[in-house]
């Protein structure tokens, strides 16, 4: 038996940043980091920075976001809407010499940066993400045997990891993208998302771009949702689990909607 956690729900970014995002920030402004400043700078591929140019609104601050060159112009377009500054960076991903560069342009200006790659708030809160799926599971009388989820930061799989490895005997399983493949919320290894190696996850999958659209549009047109390319990537590496491990009770980690790929989706469609 297989469930999806739909993340999209999520009121901001339509996405499971929304989590991450709103507890650095109360964090932040509760120890004082934004309140003099006012001003706050992030490298952001997406979702983080939606969430973070719409609570910012909420809290009178300004807010830019420093985007890699990739970034589909649907998430830039949404950042200028809710009024963020956007920075268009010479990077091709988020890579530690991306961040470190934030980081410093945030020195310079005398603004807060969260920077969500190194930041434990974010890893924290998704420890009660995972709290809140054990309480559903257990409405049912379940409990998950496996769970699949993307990695980016690494925040909302190691946090999910860390909950249910102390409680549970959960297999977690990682994915990423192939290599030279680029599947946007998710990245390899090599990039060194820091929670990913604080926690025990039991093995990673690889999964193509074509893969991650192919899986997005198989549920959409299975299911009736529009799941974002993240997701579709989950969904398609627990294709490969499931064949091999059986029926269990498998949890799927779906990050957002495919709203903002809808470019992604007309190129692949032969649309354009």
């Amino acid at each position: 038996m297989s469930f999806a956690k739909l993340e999209f729900f999520n009121p901001f970014s339509r996405s499971i940043k929304d989590r991450a995002v709103f507890n650095m920030l109360m964090k932040a402004l509760e120890r004082g980091d934004i309140n003099g400043t006012k001003r706050l700078f992030e490298a952001t591929s997406g979702n983080v920075g939606i969430s973070l140019a719409a609570l910012s609104n909420v809290f009178g601050i300004e807010f830019r976001a420093y985007l890699p060159k990739p970034t589909p112009k649907a998430t830039q377009v949404l950042l200028k809407v809710l009024g963020a500054e956007v920075v268009m960076s010479d990077f091709e991903t988020i890579d530690p010499a991306m961040v470190q560069y934030v980081v410093e342009e945030a020195k310079k200006a005398g603004a807060a940066n969260l920077n969500q790659f190194e930041n434990d708030d974010n890893f924290l809160a998704h420890r009660l993400t995972a709290r809140e799926i054990e309480e559903q599971l257990r409405s049912i009388g379940k409990t998950p045997d496996v769970i699949i989820a993307g990695i980016g930061t690494s925040g909302h799989i190691a946090g999910i990891a860390s909950y249910f490895k102390e409680r549970y005997d959960t297999q977690v399983i990682g994915v990423v993208p192939a290599k030279g493949e680029k599947i946007p919320g998710i990245k390899r290894l090599e990039t060194r998302p820091k929670w990913y190696f604080q926690v025990e996850i039991d093995r990673v999958v690889e999964i193509t771009r074509k893969e991650a659209i192919e899986g997005a549009i198989r549920v959409a047109r299975g299911d009736g949702l529009l799941i974002g390319l993240s997701s579709g990537a989950v969904f398609r590496a627990y294709g490969k689990i499931a064949g091999e491990l059986g029926e269990k009770t498998y949890v799927l980690i779906f990050p957002d909607d495919g709203f903002k790929y809808v470019e992604v989706f007309e190129s692949y469609l032969g649309m354009v």
